[in-house]
């Protein structure tokens, strides 16, 4: 067996990243979940390289060989070596591939994964693009809480999210594209869940990752603008609004500091005050806005529906009047299967099951419209 030898990233010939970053960065913060490295190498063993840190919420990361999966593990904060494989036949040109499973973590400051390098006794090969490029936008479901523990779990911890087991993952594998991923537990259009005005992802959209917070992930260049012209995105898919839906049943969101407050109210029947619904909808139109100029080409799909379609009749109707006032034809909205009794996971999310049965729509969805414009 050949002595291994340590490549720094910037010494490695070829090597794919996912996810949001600096191109050449080195060493490579993974902000998302499903920020990764990919590798095409030979040899009989390989380790990555890692610096790890977090507080409170851990770090997941999944390992795949040749695209099945090996291995699913949390970290622990520190300099580090992973293996990745040892003990292959040296010949053979393995797929190796270790990604990020934890969201973008505001609520540790320290939450932060980046590589380092990979220590090798084989050559590196260069790995392809993928057919298409695809964004997800979205909140928990995006980041997959939920896929992971038993039914009746209701803990709120990072080893119950995950990308592996995720409808982004599902899709983009089916479709044979690579997918960049922007989402956060319980951020919405216009407010977080319990009203939070601060917790809306388009006000983060445009940076590296807003999503994170402190120090170190200021200095790794998370909250600098992103470019979305180093990438041609061919669809952004967005899954928004199940927050938005959740702010109306919750108490008002009071900011001790300024005394600020913000709630979305239901009338005494039930049903949605219309001057908050059309602040909903306002955000929904002023977002598409958004996600069409930093992507011009981009077909624009808006998911909704795997936790209840309380506001699909608002993204509809924004959606429709994004379209007349825009001329933007090439947006759509698709309604996603309710998770059930049988597919639902953790912490009352959709389990993998209820996963697979959106993936498998949207990527019936998406593969149709390709074949159309290809």
């Amino acid at each position: 067996m050949s002595q291994l030898k340590k490549y720094p990233l910037s010494d490695i010939p070829h090597y794919k990243v996912h996810g949001r970053t600096v191109p050449g960065t080195c060493p490579l913060p993974l902000f998302f979940n499903g920020s990764a490295v990919e590798l095409n190498v030979s040899g009989s063993e390989l380790w990555v390289d890692l610096e790890v840190s977090w507080h409170a919420l851990e770090m997941w990361v999944t390992i795949e060989v040749n695209r099945e999966l090996i291995s699913r593990q949390m970290l622990m904060p520190g300099i580090q070596s992973l293996c990745l494989f040892r003990g292959m036949s040296e010949e053979p040109v393995k797929n190796v591939r270790i990604t990020r499973e934890t969201q973008a973590m505001i609520e540790d400051e320290d939450c932060c994964l980046i590589v380092c390098g990979f220590q090798a006794n084989g050559s590196f090969y260069p790995v392809p693009k993928g057919k298409y490029t695809l964004e997800f936008v979205g909140d928990s479901i995006t980041s997959g809480e939920g896929t992971y523990g038993a039914k009746g779990d209701l803990d709120w911890i990072p080893m119950y999210m995950s990308y592996s087991r995720d409808y982004t993952k599902m899709t983009a594998d089916a479709l044979g594209a690579d997918a960049y991923i922007i989402s956060k537990g319980g951020w919405g259009v216009l407010s977080g869940w319990d009203n939070n005005p601060n917790c809306k992802i388009p006000s983060r959209y445009e940076q590296l990752c807003g999503l994170c917070c402190g120090p170190k992930n200021e200095s790794l260049g998370a909250f600098t603008p992103y470019d979305f012209s180093a990438r041609k995105t061919d669809a952004v898919i967005v899954n928004l609004g199940t927050n938005d839906a959740s702010a109306f049943q919750q108490p008002a969101w009071h900011d001790p500091a300024t005394g600020q407050t913000f709630k979305q109210h239901l009338n005494p029947d039930g049903t949605f005050v219309e001057t908050d619904l059309n602040r909903f909808k306002d955000a929904v139109v002023s977002f598409l806005q958004l996600l069409r100029k930093c992507n011009p080409q981009a077909h624009i799909v808006w998911c909704y529906g795997m936790i209840g379609y309380d506001l699909s009749f608002a993204i509809n109707d924004a959606m429709t009047r994004y379209m007349k006032e825009s001329g933007d034809h090439n947006v759509i909205y698709l309604q996603l299967p309710l998770l059930t009794e049988e597919t639902v996971g953790s912490n009352n999310h959709p389990g993998e099951p209820s996963h697979r049965r959106a993936a498998r729509l949207l990527t019936e969805y998406l593969r149709d419209y390709f074949s159309r414009i290809n």
